[in-house]
Formats: structure tokens, sequence, C-alpha cells
């Protein structure tokens, strides 16, 4: 009976082979950690971009709606001068002027006087809200706020915001146009908040993200006023 012999032909991989498997299996992971830091820092800052506006803008819609309502009830378009400049306003206004309560002929009621304020300490800067009928009680309305700015005008303005600020402010006439000389004479504020980004990672590194500058404005007529139509 004759015998069928087998024969292997296996052969293994040289040290040449396995050295240039290893080098082209570390340059791969090496290239989707770069990639991997890049999208982690780039989330990271959509992350504080977003939850940096949604506060702020909560904190604006808050200051647009109480604001509008000053001089309501009242004979003037209530605005405490001496509480309001390019930083803070103080107004009030007769909420419950019809509601036939031993209060409805001032504003010592709750929310009827009110002031904002950007306070700032050693590292960050606050817009506050201060109910004075409350025994000043204070609320926080944003937490990442770098710039506040308000600006006072007797009419509709139209302009330019730019460095958290406006410029070439206009009348509905198209003449360029200033500020009230006195805050009773407001009719129409225009409020500028500014958020600032710091950087992500360092320049060079994978994913780096420079600081940037996001700015929200408000227009506000006050409800008492009598403005001009365009």
């Amino acid at each position: 009976m004759r015998k069928t012999e087998f024969r292997s032909s296996e052969s293994g991989f040289t040290l040449a082979e396995l050295m240039i498997a290893l080098t082209v299996t570390l340059v791969m992971a090496s290239l989707a950690s770069i990639l991997m830091a890049g999208s982690f820092n780039i989330r990271a800052r959509e992350n504080q971009k977003t939850e940096a506006l949604a506060d702020t803008q909560r904190g604006l819609n808050l200051m647009t709606r109480e604001i509008s309502n000053a001089g309501y009830g009242l004979t003037d378009n209530g605005i405490v001068a001496a509480d309001s400049g390019l930083s803070s306003i103080r107004v009030r206004a007769n909420l419950n002027a019809a509601a036939g309560e031993t209060t409805s002929s001032t504003t010592t009621d709750r929310d009827e006087d009110v002031k904002y304020l950007l306070y700032t300490d050693s590292d960050n800067s606050y817009i506050v809200r201060i109910d004075v009928n409350s025994a000043a009680q204070e609320m926080v309305l944003a937490n990442r706020v770098d710039a506040l700015k308000l600006r006072y005008y007797a009419d509709k303005v139209t302009y330019t915001s730019s460095n958290c600020d406006i410029t070439n402010v206009r009348d509905s006439y198209g003449n360029p146009v200033g500020e009230v000389a006195q805050k009773s004479g407001a009719k129409y504020i225009v409020l500028s908040i500014c958020v600032t980004l710091p950087a992500i990672s360092t320049p060079g590194s994978p994913g780096y993200q420079p600081p940037s500058q996001v700015q929200l404005v408000s227009d506000v007529a006050l409800r008492n006023s009598d403005l001009f139509n365009f």
C-alpha cells in the first residue's frame, strides 16, 4: 500500500514585514487620535457657544420685556436717571394701576421697580436683576456676559452693531442722531450684550479654537412712548 506524504509550505512573517506593519499601525493610530482631539475641541467650543447664547438670550428677553413696560401707569417714562447709564438701567412701572388694590396708585409692588446692571468680579461678569421693592432681591440673569451697553434715544433709530456696541445711528429720515441729554426724554432704548468665548487648546494644537465673540442686540420702545412711524 502506497503512502501519501503531505508537506507544509506555511511560513511566518519576516522581521522587516512585522516592523512595517507595526509602523503603519502606529501612524494610523496617531492620525486617528489627532482627528479625535480636534473633534472634541470643536465640540467643546460649540457646547460653550450654545450654552452661553441660550443663557444670554433668556436674560435679554426678560430685560426687553420689563424695560418696555417702563412708565406704564405713570406720567413719565419710568426711567430712574440716577441709576441708569451705559451699563445699568433702573425702570419703574405701575403694573397693577387698574387692579383696584391699595397699592395701585404707587410703584411699590413686586416687579414694579427693577434695576439691571453688569456686575464684574475678579474672574467673571454677570447681568444682575434687582427687585428694589422686594428688599433689593437679586437674581443673576446671565453669568457668561462680558459686556452690557444701553443707549437711550428720543425716537426709533436704525444702527449698525459691532464691537459690543452700536454705530452709524440714524433717525427715520436717515440723519445721524445722538442719545438724549436727559434720560427723562428717552423713548427708545438699544441694548447690546457681548459674550466672549475663550480659546480652546493652544495655537498649533489639533482642533485649536481661537477666542471668539458673539453680540446680541435688542430694541426697546417704551410702552408709554409716542414714536414717529417710519
